[in-house]
């Protein structure tokens, strides 16, 4: 058995669903669609992009016990796994977080992995003393808010410069080494890729030939990279964000071409698994917002694409499958397709199994660590926030001490204890760390009422509902979610506290 896994990196599905109403060129996810199952109910985990990569390692909920880290000692991994049972796993990435402190177990679980440089803030080029005069004046001001600090920003002007040509963007290249793993072993056997870019994900850097393809009436320096939060941009310059993510969406659509013409070429269909995702979404102005992290997870964020091609089911092919499915599901279905057990602690379901019994759950969790948990049954999503949530201590349980870049501060390492509560770590014992600082988990401090939406009559979320008796049936699932997922006994506490009586 064969396996290629294409993971995008913040792929808004109402701008994937809705391309032909907005303009957007979108043939071969098209073609997609006609040679898989689509996934009409599928959610997000843990929040954002490490946690979400966790939860699609280990099949588990990353966000009840830590934030962004990496895979923790007593974590099954499904590509370790994969190689014990003789299944040779290939990583080809751009995604830099891979290679932060936050996520530097992750890459090394495969049995080889290629990195390409150059995506937003990678640490790659050095410009010592750049021209700031220029910069400022081919720049937008929003692409300069950080550069007198630490200028974390710079990194991605001095990046961005190294791509002349089209053949340089890092997906691109990120593609075209899964291309040449495919060109070399097609014809073996007992193999998995997983062909992994950071686009769509900002900033919104396309070639021209697709940035040409959409209008817009801004005229003005390089604007391409929104800053998280409200909106509050003009029209124009609003338009220019969309239009250069709809430019980064065609671009790659473009490179899913590839893998589908690869298909194509190599006759994969027949006995090759095509597995197709994100991580999260993204809000593009929606809700009056851009990005993630700093407002609830509406479905922008939450609700995902996935698409799954298996030579055992290409009967379904162009059709649908209403399960409610998460990300956590990627693990144990991976494992299905290559024959190898799945391990203990896991709460992810296979999809194969989610398409053959037309259900995988009844209700999903996700969330960011020390915020909200979220919820759906696939007709509602409800977003509690407890109202004791300020006055609740936040602790994280670890072995890997490292946040995204940086390693836990001293001071919380300092007061933090030896505890032995959860038995998904096979009886090891981890880190209890205080968050000595509400202040650095700008995620806790995410200003919301609880809210309940019907999804199906109200997609767009626009309008709340007054429901006590369904607001009460999802704070009693979420309760039982949370036991049966471990939360720690403060989290639940919390939690608890806040139910309705």
């Amino acid at each position: 058995m064969k396996t290629v896994f294409l993971l995008f990196d913040s792929l808004n599905r109402h701008f994937l669903q809705n391309a032909e109403t907005l303009g957007i060129p979108t043939p071969n996810f098209d073609r997609l669609t006609a040679r898989s199952v689509s996934f009409t109910n599928h959610f997000v985990g843990s929040m954002p992009c490490m946690p979400a990569r966790r939860d699609i390692m280990t099949g588990r909920l990353n966000f009840l016990h830590r934030g962004w880290g990496p895979l923790e000692p007593f974590d099954n991994a499904f590509p370790a796994i994969l190689n014990s049972h003789g299944i040779h796993t290939h990583l080809s990435t751009d995604h830099y977080h891979y290679f932060e402190e936050g996520g530097a177990t992750y890459h090394t679980q495969y049995s080889s992995f290629e990195f390409f440089r150059g995506q937003e803030r990678d640490p790659w080029k050095a410009d010592v003393s750049p021209d700031m005069e220029k910069i400022r004046q081919t720049h937008h001001r929003m692409h300069l808010q950080s550069f007198d600090a630490f200028a974390p920003r710079l990194a991605y002007v001095t990046n961005r410069a190294q791509v002349t040509d089209d053949t340089q963007f890092p997906s691109v290249q990120c593609f075209q080494a899964g291309l040449d793993f495919l060109e070399t072993n097609h014809a073996a056997d007992n193999w998995f890729l997983q062909i992994e870019t950071f686009d769509p994900h900002e900033p919104f850097h396309a070639p021209d030939a697709f940035r040409r393809l959409f209008n817009s009436p801004y005229d003005g320096p390089i604007l391409e990279w929104p800053k998280y939060g409200p909106v509050n941009e003009t029209d124009d310059e609003i338009a220019e964000l969309r239009a250069n993510y709809a430019a980064l969406l065609c671009l790659c659509d473009a490179q899913l071409g590839r893998v589908l013409d690869a298909f194509d070429q190599y006759g994969l269909w027949d006995n090759t698994a095509l597995v197709v995702t994100t991580d999260h979404g993204f809000l593009l102005g929606e809700h009056d917002y851009w990005g993630k992290g700093q407002m609830p997870l509406y479905k922008e964020i939450a609700h995902i694409p996935l698409y799954m091609h298996h030579p055992d089911t290409a009967d379904r092919n162009g059709g649908t499958c209403d399960a409610l499915t998460q990300n956590i599901d990627l693990m144990p279905t991976f494992l299905q397709f290559h024959d190898a057990a799945v391990p203990p602690h896991v709460d992810g379901v296979s999809l194969l199994d989610a398409l053959k019994n037309g259900n995988a759950r009844d209700i999903a969790i996700y969330g960011y660590w020390g915020s909200g948990v979220n919820a759906t049954d696939g007709q509602y999503s409800y977003f509690w926030y407890p109202e004791n949530d300020r006055d609740a201590p936040l602790y994280q349980y670890t072995l890997m001490p490292t946040n995204m870049a940086s390693f836990f501060d001293p001071g919380d390492l300092a007061q933090a204890t030896l505890v032995n509560e959860f038995s998904f770590t096979n009886g090891t014992p981890v880190l209890k760390v205080p968050l000595t600082r509400k202040d650095a988990n700008i995620l806790a401090n995410i200003e919301a009422p609880s809210q309940l939406f019907d999804i199906q009559a109200d997609p767009l979320q626009t309008r709340p509902l007054n429901d006590t008796e369904r607001q009460g049936w999802f704070q009693t699932h979420i309760l039982t979610q949370l036991r049966a997922n471990e939360a720690p006994a403060e989290l639940y506490a919390r939690f608890a506290r806040s139910a309705q009586t």
